[in-house]
């Protein structure tokens, strides 16, 4: 069910004009746009990021890492998936990987600034996309999962964003992030990459706990390969900002051999070992009040 962002009238249509009050969103760029004020720019991101994500994804172990969890994840959890929003959706890596995974799914994905759209629609012309603001989802009681993958970390305001994923799900739905993890890892990294926080253990948790879900499964990622990390990251602590992707750069050989062990890592987590640190975290909830 459709929800106006103006008036909050919540409607069902096949297009976005309000019943109650007429709004409809303006087309950006060939998207519907729920932020226009926000679809150019916008501090959280760099639009100029998207390319280089681009051209980054694909070949990089932690992309292709993140991917397999997130995909292994929802298929333990929801195997009958139905229908599937990514917030903030980027290039459509991510969920590109979901819908191979899930081809009988409905997707839609959703990005604040309207430049990452095209590149969502290269990779998956068949989801609906959207421009829109986190904080407020045009949509209510409609989507069975809602992800948002390295996402709430770029947002002040990241317990308005878990309400609004609330209200956006059906009875019984549930939302699937990754966010990244300990402040003693924060670097000029971080700040080049619009982060405005890295979570404490728990912290994710609490704050689903406040929105009304209850978590199924919490690990830590990225664990293995946390001394690695953390010397990367306190090199560059005093270091003017940096490219918030260099670390991401890899000779071929040292690439594979990361997959390598983020991929005994995963088997690790799929016997049930949680790992209580690690670089990210991954966290599913359900919609429970």
């Amino acid at each position: 069910m459709k929800r106006c962002i103006q008036c909050s009238v919540a409607y069902t249509a096949t297009d976005w004009a309000c019943p109650g009050c007429s709004f409809a969103p303006p087309i950006i760029d060939g998207w519907p746009a729920f932020a226009s004020e926000s679809a150019i720019s916008t501090s959280g991101f760099r639009p100029e990021a998207f390319a280089e994500l681009a051209a980054l994804e694909v070949g990089n172990f932690w992309f292709q890492a993140r991917n397999q969890l997130i995909v292994w994840a929802l298929k333990r959890h929801f195997p009958e998936l139905r229908s599937f929003l990514e917030i903030g959706c980027g290039t459509g890596f991510v969920l590109e990987g979901i819908a191979q995974a899930f081809p009988q799914a409905k997707m839609a994905g959703s990005e604040i600034l309207s430049a990452g759209l095209p590149f969502a629609a290269q990779r998956m012309a068949s989801a609906e996309l959207f421009q829109m603001d986190a904080r407020r989802i045009p949509y209510d009681s409609e989507f069975d999962v809602i992800g948002a993958f390295d996402v709430l970390e770029h947002i002040e305001e990241d317990e308005s964003v878990l309400a609004e994923i609330h209200r956006a799900l059906v009875a019984g739905g549930a939302a699937i992030f990754t966010v990244p993890q300990h402040r003693w890892l924060w670097s000029s990294i971080d700040e080049h990459a619009c982060h405005v926080r890295r979570y404490r253990t728990g912290e994710l948790r609490e704050k689903l706990d406040r929105s009304g879900f209850h978590v199924e499964l919490e690990t830590s990622f990225v664990s293995l390969l946390l001394p690695m990390m953390l010397a990367s990251r306190l090199s560059r602590k005093d270091a003017p900002e940096q490219d918030a992707n260099a670390e991401m750069r890899l000779p071929r050989i040292l690439n594979q051999l990361l997959l390598g062990v983020m991929a005994v890592e995963r088997g690790l987590i799929k016997s049930g070992i949680r790992f209580p640190i690690g670089g990210s975290r991954l966290v599913v909830a359900r919609k429970i009040s």
